[in-house]
């Protein structure tokens, strides 16, 4: 006989007969707590160069113009001394497989610390919290003045609030706008009316987007919108670090006086203060374990540290641990999945570095007129094609044209074409030939462009010379 997984019926009983119970909860507002402690000066400093970065590129020039500009109208891309094409958007596809396989190396090393450190997500929600703070106090004076009637003084804070969060809206679409409009001009234009109507759309879009996701829905997307919360567990393990609470060290919670025996008490070493879930952004407690909306910022072991400092306790009752270690046994740092993520990624990143530094210079495309051919006035067979030469360096380039491919082809049109940096040359160029040197009726003939600065740098396209049918 078989066994069989024991079922039991989890339906909340309702209070009284036929009453529907509603597992519906609506959002519960979390008020964070100011705390200090090593994990949120480190947070402030990383989320301070991220600022930077963020904020302080877009003003930067680089050969003329702006150092990273998504020039979409013209179809180029410039990162500082590196004009990119569509063409090589295959680049683009390799940073973010070397992106995803950083964040999946990182998260079985240590766990969330992308979300916690380095998220936009959540640090704009830090900067926001950090504007509630300046401008209607700590916590417990948010919620007096949550719960208070509406006055002028209630008025002017929230205001104060909410201008200080559309103002970095504003500053954070702006800039983003930037990267692909050049920013020195997009603001003289918003202000004096005369950008374009896209330009102002894209700017409040994003302005009331980071309004609305760091100001409002804050942890709802972390917990809620955000995929990597869900898959996050898949790449755990018992040796991943996590932010934990210590149950053995830390149980039977209670309060108690500084000097009292507490271990004659029977007490742990948490005093259940609370200041961990009071800290935490995403309003969860610690204490209950390991938790999908656990973003592991560490606010929770600074504010537990602060406490276990005042009662003369050692530090680490929250801390930076691991399941094995919790658990009294071993913890492996070098594993068999890490080992392979970050096999994985080191082969990503050099095949991108290589990809990267061995990209041709000069895109060139030929493509044949749709006649099929004519007879000039010489009675040669003759041939059309349109060239396309994009220069992808910073410095103008002269290249020499030239075509083999038959024993008496001859190249009509322009011989050295001069393109500038960045730019695209098209041009239409004549291939002719004596009938009777055809040796079929389609023939393939090669382009060769050659550059006059570098006699060894050259590139090829293969094109056909159709002549008549040959009886």
């Amino acid at each position: 006989m078989s066994k069989q997984i024991p079922v039991h019926d989890v339906t909340p009983p309702s209070k009284k007969d036929g009453e529907i119970v509603d597992l519906y909860a609506s959002r519960e507002k979390i008020y964070t707590r100011s705390f200090t402690g090593l994990f949120r000066n480190l947070r402030m400093v990383g989320g301070a160069l991220l600022f930077l970065i963020y904020f302080g590129t877009v003003w930067l020039n680089w050969g003329g113009h702006q150092a990273v500009w998504w020039n979409l109208p013209e179809r180029k891309f410039y990162i500082f001394g590196a004009t990119f094409w569509p063409q090589d958007f295959i680049l683009l596809s390799g940073i973010l497989i070397v992106a995803a396989f950083g964040l999946f190396f990182i998260t079985v090393y240590a766990g969330r610390v992308w979300c916690g450190y380095t998220c936009p997500q959540s640090v704009w929600t830090w900067i926001f919290m950090w504007c509630e703070k300046i401008t209607e106090g700590d916590r417990n004076q948010r919620i007096r003045l949550d719960k208070a009637p509406m006055s002028a003084h209630k008025l002017i804070r929230k205001t104060a609030k909410h201008s200080l969060w559309l103002l970095i809206g504003f500053l954070t679409g702006l800039t983003f706008v930037g990267y692909f409009s050049p920013i020195r001009e997009l603001c003289i234009d918003l202000f004096t009316g005369q950008a374009d109507g896209w330009a102002y759309f894209w700017v409040g879009f994003f302005t009331l987007a980071t309004y609305g996701n760091a100001g409002w829905l804050r942890e709802q997307v972390c917990v809620y919108m955000c995929p990597y919360a869900r898959f996050q567990s898949v790449m755990f393990d018992k040796d991943t670090l996590i932010v934990s609470y210590d149950p053995r060290r830390g149980e039977r919670r209670g309060p108690r006086k500084k000097e009292a025996d507490y271990k004659a008490q029977g007490l742990g070493d948490c005093i259940d203060c609370t200041l961990c879930v009071q800290v935490c952004p995403t309003g969860i407690d610690i204490r209950d374990g390991l938790q999908v909306e656990c973003i592991g910022c560490a606010a929770c072991i600074d504010a537990c540290d602060t406490v276990m400092d005042k009662m003369n306790y050692p530090r680490g009752l929250i801390s930076y641990t691991t399941e094995h270690n919790l658990s009294g046994q071993v913890t492996h740092k070098l594993r068999p999945r890490l080992l392979g993520y970050a096999a994985v990624l080191l082969l990503m990143i050099g095949l991108l570095t290589t990809a990267f530094m061995t990209r041709s210079l000069v895109g060139f495309d030929v493509s044949k007129d749709r006649v099929l051919y004519r007879e000039n006035a010489e009675g040669r067979i003759e041939n059309v094609y349109s060239l396309k030469i994009m220069n992808k360096d910073q410095v103008d380039h002269t290249y020499i044209l030239e075509a083999t491919g038959l024993s008496d082809l001859k190249l009509q049109g322009r011989r050295e074409i001069r393109v500038a940096a960045g730019d695209i040359v098209s041009m239409p160029v004549e291939l002719s030939s004596a009938p009777e040197k055809l040796p079929s009726s389609t023939n393939e003939v090669t382009f060769i462009l050659k550059d006059v600065d570098d006699a060894d740098s050259q590139i090829q396209a293969r094109s056909r010379f159709i002549g008549p049918q040959i009886r």
